[in-house]
Order: C-alpha cells, then structure tokens, then sequence
C-alpha cells in the first residue's frame, strides 16, 4: 500500500519525462524540488515537474527555459505562475489504484520492436515522439491492443517498476475506455498503479477502480 500515492505518482512521472526527453537527447535533473530540463522538451512535455509542494517559483524557473513555449507541472496546485508570464493550460487529478484481485479483461502485450514501436505511436498520434530508446529502458512497457489481424487498436505506458507503476499515454479506437483501463490493469495485477487525467478522460479511470488523490496544475508561457 503506497503511504503517498499523490507524491509517488508525482516522482514517477516526472521520471518518465525524464526518460522521454533522454530519448530525445535531453539530459534532466532532479533534486527534492522537481526534476527540469534545461532546453525545451518535446511536444505535449513539461519543462520541469515538481515532486513535492511549497517549491519556491522563481527558483524553478530559473532550471529552465522560461521563454515563449515553456511549460511547468505544477504537481500540488500551489505555485502561481501568472506574475511570470504563465497561464493555466489545464488541471487534472492524479489517480490511484491499489492491487486488486486482476479484471477478467486480457493483458495488453509489450511491444519489442522499432517498427512494432512505430505502428504503436501512429495508432496513438504521437508519431517521432516515442523513440526506440524507450524499448531499452529497464523502466519502461509500451504495451498495445491487437485486433485479430494484429492492427493496433489501442495501448498504454507503463513506467516504474514493481513497487509502483505510471501509467500515461492510455488511448483506444474502438473499445470504451473502461476496457483499456481494466486491460491495463489485467496486465499488471500485482502493483500499485498511478498517474492522472482530466474531464472528461478522468471518469473512466475512476470507474474502473482508480480514485483522485489530489489536484495537478499545468502552466504555459505562450
């Protein structure tokens, strides 16, 4: 049982934009405040994400670059980032599910190859966003849904380990949500799972089993 799932699902995904940006060539840092980069990090990734509340603003803003374009993950919902330039892109919830007996859905399945990975980030619509370095990662699952002529209908990321995983990057063409949700869950009953959503893709996370742990906040500078 997490003691934090709120600050454990803070950390994990401020680990898997690190791995993210890595595989774009983008050395992170982390400390007890946050994890940052210092140039600009792909589309639809933060700069920086924090990993505990009462950051002090100006000091994270200064680990990246703060210009047009920059993005911050507010992760407790405390810092105010108007007076910097910044707006508030969105809010969401992070979310939680502790191990449970596993759904009756069937698992997803790993995808190992880079053309397997290329055919995964089509499906999803993230193109040159996911790179082959992922497949490498001893923290990482990119695992899909397979119709029966083994088209990609849908999949998800899991990144952590066995203590806790991250799950991001969750979509699907032709199921309701709630089965690739029971499906991710299916493929790894044992741990505990995190990560967050906003409305209106929250709901079906919740309803198979996750429950909010605390609001999250993402800043823009345009």
């Amino acid at each position: 049982m997490l003691k934090d799932p709120r600050a454990a699902a803070a950390r994990d995904n401020a680990e898997w934009c690190d791995i993210v940006c890595g595989s774009h060539g983008l050395t992170g840092r982390t400390d007890d405040d946050a994890w940052s980069v210092p140039r600009r990090s792909p589309p639809w990734y933060p700069d920086a994400v924090t990993v505990r509340p009462g950051v002090d603003a100006e000091t994270l803003l200064t680990r990246i670059d703060a210009g047009p374009g920059a993005s911050v993950k507010d992760s407790f919902a405390d810092l105010d980032l108007s007076g910097y330039g910044f707006r508030v892109l969105f809010d969401a919830q992070w979310i939680h599910r502790p191990p449970v007996q596993p759904p009756a859905d069937a698992a997803l399945t790993p995808v190992g190859t880079p053309d397997e990975l290329a055919a995964w980030a089509a499906a999803h619509g993230g193109g040159g966003l996911f790179r082959p370095a992922l497949l490498d990662h001893p923290r990482v699952l990119v695992l899909a849904r397979r119709d029966d002529n083994g088209v990609i209908t849908g999949g998800a990321v899991l990144s952590g380990d066995g203590g806790v995983h991250g799950v991001s990057n969750l979509f699907t063409h032709t199921d309701d949500p709630r089965g690739i949700w029971r499906a991710v869950c299916a493929t790894v009953p044992d741990a505990p799972l995190v990560g967050y959503e906003a409305a209106p893709d929250l709901a079906p996370a919740l309803a198979t089993g996750f429950v909010p742990t605390g609001p999250l906040r993402v800043w823009v500078r345009d």
